[in-house]
């Protein structure tokens, strides 16, 4: 152990820079950027010897040795020991890929490329300025790019009213059912929504298609997985209740 990597001793613990750079990583996301600075380690590590003096005191009083920890410890075995043997059930569960092909043919419903539209808006307050640009960009004294940046009021605007490309339920009802039946390349006439009214310019779209195999086949492989996984746990539970029979019920409404 390099004298860089020593960060502290209690007893005969040593906190390496390691250990807590591990600890930093092992938190939520926000807690991590709260923490990952100088006085945020500082802070960490001095939790990480507070820890390691409370268990020197709890081994020196052989807190290890009181009733109520050993019960205490054996729930905590007890329900490792559950979820250990579950996830036995679980791990032994094999998949070939003449399976994984059976169950994409078999479901191919399931693997598709959604719909998806480009479009570009501009949202304005009210109908009547809707409708003027609406004429200026059709007699083409505007383009429908410039008229965004000029009149809308989404952030959108300073790319010319771009959206990008979305697929169905990203958008509010109104403006996806026009931008979804709309013919590309034209202009729509205002469209009411909740955030005022739009002109929209549908650029491209997709059709729903058949995703291919190999495109899919680690979304193949974990679906098959959770489906044999499932079946699985419950033949095993079948099992386990044949053997175990004296399983008792109380319904505490028949009390």
């Amino acid at each position: 152990m390099t004298e860089m990597n020593f960060l502290a001793k209690i007893g005969d613990k040593v906190i390496t820079a390691e250990d807590l750079e591990s600890a930093i990583n092992s938190l939520e996301p926000l807690q991590k950027q709260q923490f990952d600075n100088e006085e945020g380690r500082k802070r960490i590590l001095a939790d990480m010897i507070n820890q390691e003096l409370f268990y020197l005191d709890a081994i020196e009083n052989k807190f290890d040795q009181e009733e109520n920890f050993i019960k205490e410890m054996e729930l905590i075995k007890a329900n490792m020991l559950k979820q250990y043997a579950v996830n036995k059930v679980l791990a032994e569960i094999k998949i070939e890929d003449d399976e994984k092909i059976k169950f994409f043919e078999e479901n191919r419903e399931q693997f598709v490329n959604p719909e998806t539209a480009s479009a570009k808006h501009i949202l304005v307050d009210n109908e009547d300025l809707a409708k003027e640009i609406e004429e200026k960009i059709n007699k083409k004294e505007i383009s429908f790019e410039d008229a965004a940046v000029e009149y809308s009021n989404c952030p959108s605007n300073m790319n010319g009213g771009d959206l990008g490309n979305f697929g169905r339920g990203q958008m509010v009802p109104e403006f996806e059912e026009a931008v979804f039946s709309l013919p590309v390349g034209k202009v729509s006439s205002p469209v009411k929504t909740q955030f005022g009214y739009h002109l929209i310019l549908v650029t491209n779209r997709t059709e729903e298609s058949q995703c291919e195999y190999e495109d899919v086949k680690s979304e193949v492989e974990n679906s098959l997985i959770f489906k044999k996984q499932n079946e699985a746990f419950i033949a095993k539970l079948e099992v386990l209740t044949d053997k175990y029979k004296d399983i008792l019920v109380i319904n505490k409404k028949d009390e």
